[in-house]
């Protein structure tokens, strides 16, 4: 089975590719460059391309067909539009991922199943999500396009402290603050409750989709299932790293009102308590379960970054806003 990863060297995607190859699959990413912050898994195999370059990327994928491409970095109906045109009839799937924030923004359900409404007014991001699943959808119907939709939820690995309110590009930021004796900042109560996926555990869930005929037409969201309070999220955190900190609470609505660029990730993600049912994932792969819980996974994430100085990089910017969040409340 030939597989064909767009991007593929992110955070979960690496994983992803990682895994398969030592399972013996035959994975290639298409990328621009071999030049990232993880390296090309041992057997993987590679394409330079640009992706956003549908002439190049036509040009490249004349000669090739893929049971399976899996693009990681597609964000808008542009990109569909794009894929469908350069992907119809050259694959024998074509799995797209999503994201777990595209599901109901408030939640009518803490439990969220893949049959739960997609509406998320607070977050662009997730809203062009949305957009994307329903052209791949409606290709599906019309024209039997073989799509299989993934929706991941937080999910982080080595180097990554998927902190609320750290800093995605720059997780050493929170490390950073603490050091400098700096109050980290949780906003609302803390008590909403919160799912955070290791990327080698999302991974064990995803391969088996890979070439699975049954998983066309049809989406999942494959999580763990430990549930914690952001409370609890910070508390292991710093209990796993041995170090202290002033823990502030913020309300979700001033961080909002001054700071309107947060409303799509808090009130649009991860301030609304969700659990994720993942039985519809099982029905795939009867052997999945999450083997990494949080305490464990944020350790290994902050060693590795403790291991890498190069990564130790901080967002300036975002400690500002903190600082000014802070004097505020």
């Amino acid at each position: 089975m030939k597989i064909l990863f767009l991007g593929g060297t992110g955070l979960i995607s690496n994983a992803c590719s990682r895994i398969g190859t030592a399972k013996g699959m035959d994975i290639t990413i298409l990328n621009r460059s071999r030049n990232h912050r993880f390296p090309f898994p041992e057997g993987v195999k590679s394409m330079v391309a640009d992706v956003s370059d549908e002439i190049q990327l036509t040009a490249i994928m004349s000669d090739h067909k893929f049971d399976v491409v899996v693009d990681w970095i597609a964000y808008t109906p542009e990109d569909i539009e794009r894929d469908l045109r350069v992907f119809s009839g050259r694959t024998g799937q074509f799995i797209f991922i999503s994201s777990a924030s595209a599901y109901q923004k408030p939640p009518q359900s803490l439990v969220v199943t893949e049959e739960t409404p997609l509406s998320n007014p607070f977050w662009k991001y997730s809203r062009d999500k949305i957009a994307c699943e329903a052209d791949l959808m409606r290709a599906y119907r019309e024209s039997n396009f073989p799509v299989t939709i993934v929706r991941p939820s937080l999910t982080y690995g080595e180097g990554q402290l998927p902190l609320v309110m750290n800093s995605w590009n720059h997780p050493y930021t929170i490390i950073d603050r603490i050091r400098r004796n700096k109050p980290i900042i949780i906003p609302g109560d803390g008590e909403s409750l919160w799912v955070m996926t290791y990327n080698e555990d999302f991974a064990e869930g995803f391969l088996p989709l890979l070439g699975n005929q049954s998983a066309i037409g049809q989406s999942f969201h494959i999580t763990s299932e430990e549930v914690l309070s952001w409370n609890a999220v910070f508390e292991q955190f710093l209990n796993s790293i041995n170090l202290e900190a002033e823990l502030a609470h913020v309300p979700v609505e001033i961080v909002v009102r001054m700071f309107p660029e947060f409303e799509g990730t808090l009130i649009g993600d991860k301030t609304n308590s969700i659990i994720f049912d993942n039985s519809k994932i099982r029905s795939i792969a009867p052997d999945f379960r999450c083997k990494v819980p949080w305490q464990v996974g944020i350790k290994r994430s902050y060693d590795w970054l403790m291991d890498h100085p190069e990564n130790q990089t901080i967002d300036h910017e975002l400690n500002q806003i903190l600082d000014q969040l802070l004097e505020s409340d």
